[in-house]
């Protein structure tokens, strides 16, 4: 199965697709120094929020998914150097709303949890 959307998002920033299925999809990201917010290396969560973003957005896989809402938790740091797995599970499908589970982790480590509310529209959301 290939991605079917965000299709020219750079893997450096957002992570690579490790797994894709139906309302599922895995995601991959190793942390980069140029994303540490001092000199000890703490990770901004932004970047943590951002593959979690791109991995459940796979997990609805259409052209046309934006995120409408989200609950997170931070549950660990993370350092630059690291490298981050994202587990989105879509949980609910209501038309065109969809909730999206994900849990990001450092080896067997939560690092962080999310409810994402997705929405699949019928056109590009800047031709809307």
């Amino acid at each position: 199965m290939q991605p079917a959307t965000h299709t020219a998002i750079a893997p450096s920033l957002c992570g690579s697709p490790v797994s894709l299925a139906p309302g599922r999809a895995v995601v991959r990201l190793t942390l980069d120094p140029a994303m540490a917010v001092d000199a000890r290396g703490l990770v901004h969560g932004g970047f943590v929020f951002g593959l979690a973003d791109y991995a459940a957005m796979l997990a609805v896989n259409d052209p046309f998914v934006v995120l409408g809402a989200a609950e997170v938790r931070f549950l660990s740091p993370t350092a630059a150097g690291e490298t981050l797995e994202a587990e989105a599970v879509a949980e609910t499908d209501a038309g065109r709303k969809r909730r999206v589970a994900v849990t990001v982790r450092r080896g067997e480590t939560d690092v962080f949890q999310g409810a994402f509310t997705c929405f699949v529209l019928e056109k590009h959301v800047l031709d809307q």
